[in-house]
């Protein structure tokens, strides 16, 4: 049986932040320096966007222009996609899934308190992301049928998972 796990259990909690009135190029070092793929863009203690490796390449690198000199206010994905810690993981990879993102902000209160990755959920769930992935890829809606892998309720391999009440569930489990 799959546990109902809150984001707060698996998110990292220093997520790696940005002012937006920092240059692309100090936030291109910082992502090298720590080795990540993001950083969450904070503003009076908010978060206001994000900015990926895939913003500096598309949006600066592509388009030849100088890091030093564009600030991340002007590549940052904004608003940011944000969750709240208590929301479940599954909930969690759904959103990702539908927004086609691999990171989320996690906030109490409209303050960021931590990130969750794609990364984070597939180290305790590594088939949710392929299934909300493959949703993703070929449009499918919540009446999916015959999805194959172990029901999310009682942990039985079946060839006939159906989504339900946000959890893939065997014919036995359905509607419980």
């Amino acid at each position: 049986m799959r546990a109902r796990v809150p984001v707060m259990e698996i998110m990292s909690r220093t997520p790696v932040t940005v002012s937006p009135d920092d240059t692309v190029d100090r936030a291109a070092a910082t992502m090298r320096t720590r080795d990540i793929g993001s950083l969450i863009v904070v503003e009076g203690g908010k978060p206001s966007g994000i900015v990926t490796e895939r913003d500096i390449v598309t949006k600066v690198a592509a388009s030849n222009l100088v890091p030093s000199t564009i600030k991340v206010r002007d590549i940052m994905s904004a608003p940011v996609v944000a969750i709240h810690s208590q929301e479940e993981v599954a909930e969690a990879a759904r959103v990702m899934s539908d927004r086609k993102i691999r990171r989320l902000a996690v906030v109490d209160d409209g303050k960021l308190i931590g990130v969750i990755t794609e990364n984070d959920i597939v180290r305790i769930w590594p088939h949710l992301i392929e299934v909300t992935r493959e949703y993703a890829r070929l449009g499918l809606d919540e009446d999916v049928r015959g999805i194959e892998g172990h029901c999310e309720a009682c942990g039985v391999y079946s060839t006939s998972l159906v989504l339900d009440k946000k959890l893939l569930v065997c014919p036995d489990c359905r509607g419980g």
